[in-house]
């Protein structure tokens, strides 16, 4: 392969524009523990919704955050960098500006058992880096919203006016407290 101007094979970025609604569904069912990088503690910031609603579908989350490093976020403990997880993760999710994600990648590729994905928030994206992941095994999803990702392919955001892409009859049936949470599980 030929390496364009920002040192990632050619056909990589356009390979990263789009995915296909099966590669994400199945990245996200065969996804049991994320460490989420980035994290805050301010229940107003994008990355502590994110901890939250990917916490309440089942998916154990690690937060990752030097300054809050010690503490607990949603009765869950927080590392300061990802060489300090308990254990190994499916999924690191980069919750930073682009700038950062090449150096978290490589920290993430440095694990004792590396994460089967790289997922970069929206917004993030760094071709060089998910290069390098993908060289290693790594799948790698860029630019995109794991929370977003799992209420459009399970239908919860189609509710908001987000077209989730599926047609159903069937009328759904509301959780506790009126707040709609389904599942990835069924396409």
């Amino acid at each position: 392969m030929i390496p364009t101007l920002d040192g990632a094979p050619e056909g990589l970025s356009t390979r990263h524009d789009r995915y296909a609604d099966g590669h994400i569904r199945e990245i996200l069912k065969e996804t049991h523990s994320i460490a989420l990088v980035g994290a805050s503690a301010n229940p107003a910031r994008p990355s502590y919704i994110v901890f939250k609603y990917l916490s309440e579908r089942g998916y154990a989350v690690t937060p990752v955050n030097p300054g809050l490093a010690g503490q607990t976020l949603l009765g869950r403990p927080v590392v300061g960098r990802l060489a300090d997880l308990p254990g190994p993760v499916d999924m690191v999710e980069i919750f930073r500006n682009s700038a950062a994600a090449g150096p978290l990648v490589d920290e993430a590729l440095a694990l004792p058992t590396p994460p089967k994905v790289i997922w970069m928030q929206l917004g993030v994206r760094d071709d060089a880096a998910a290069a390098r992941a993908e060289a290693a095994g790594v799948a790698v999803i860029m630019n995109r919203c794991p929370k977003i990702e799992y209420g459009r392919l399970s239908g919860e955001i189609g509710w908001t006016g987000v077209n989730s892409r599926i047609i159903s009859a069937k009328k759904p049936v509301m959780a506790k407290g009126g707040v709609q949470k389904r599942t990835i599980d069924a396409p």
